[in-house]
């Protein structure tokens, strides 16, 4: 399972997936893209590949993380660990808890939200805005990744089965696509679909406040945060303040955190 799961093939997972999603989205977008849409898709990119380095760098820690609480019988779920029907479900809804935790958290205290703003500021959100994150976003998630594996016990193919699950999932919701509304209804009954994320990425305050969910849809419903419907072809993308062109480059996204400290 480890090996199936490994660095190498879920990259090439990703990267397939996005391929073929971006593809698709081409032919049947939500939203028609403007001109320069290579261009706006550059800082995405790299920050992409930024968000893939950071984890490859953090992977010895997770697994070290991981073989520590393994092998010292730690966390909620460690008698688990022999019933894998049991374990799977409940290791991937758990570490899904702690992820729906940090992003509510990344929207309450005023220095995270500077760093998820890199996220928020999309103005045209597909599938190059699943990765669009800052460092210090990455390493806030990473840091609650840790804190789930050890308060949970998980094995790394646990970890590594959730963070593949999440990667596709990010890719998916993000994707500019046109999905039927009685598809998505029924979906969303289980997972984070595109339509119920676009509305989190609405510029108004209290739909960008809510479902913050990130695989499992109903974290938002227990968390009180659901919001269950929006019209998708009058959302309205990004953040109020961040429409220039410069806090739209490469550059500006990356200070745009610092600015004010």
């Amino acid at each position: 399972m480890e090996l199936l799961l490994a660095d190498r093939t879920r990259l090439i997972l990703l990267l397939a997936a996005c391929a073929l999603l971006a593809s698709i989205e081409t032919v049947v977008p939500l939203f028609r893209y403007r001109a320069g849409r290579l261009w706006r898709a550059f800082p995405n990119l790299v920050l992409a590949l930024g968000v893939v380095l950071t984890n490859l760098a953090l992977a010895s820690l997770t697994a070290s993380v991981s073989a520590w609480v393994t092998q010292n019988d730690i966390g909620l779920l460690s008698w688990s660990r022999s019933h894998p029907w049991v374990l799977i479900p409940a290791g991937v809804a758990g570490l899904d808890l702690f992820a729906y935790i940090a992003h509510r958290l990344l929207h309450k205290i005023p220095q995270a939200w500077k760093f998820h703003c890199v996220h928020h500021s999309e103005l045209e959100v597909d599938v190059t805005t699943a990765f669009r994150q800052h460092p210090g976003e990455t390493l806030w998630r990473a840091s609650w990744q840790f804190l789930g594996t050890i308060v949970l016990g998980l094995p790394i193919w646990i970890v590594l089965l959730y963070l593949s699950l999440s990667g596709l999932n990010a890719i998916l919701e993000h994707s500019n696509l046109r999905m039927n509304d009685r598809v998505d209804r029924c979906l969303r009954l289980l997972i984070v679909t595109p339509n119920m994320h676009k509305v989190h990425h609405s510029r108004l305050g209290t739909e960008t406040d809510s479902n913050f969910s990130n695989i499992l849809s109903f974290w938002d419903r227990i968390g009180g945060t659901y919001t269950g419907w929006a019209s998708n072809l009058e959302l309205c993308y990004g953040l109020d303040g961040f429409d220039d062109r410069e806090k739209q480059t490469l550059i500006g996204l990356l200070s745009g955190p610092f600015r004010s400290f």
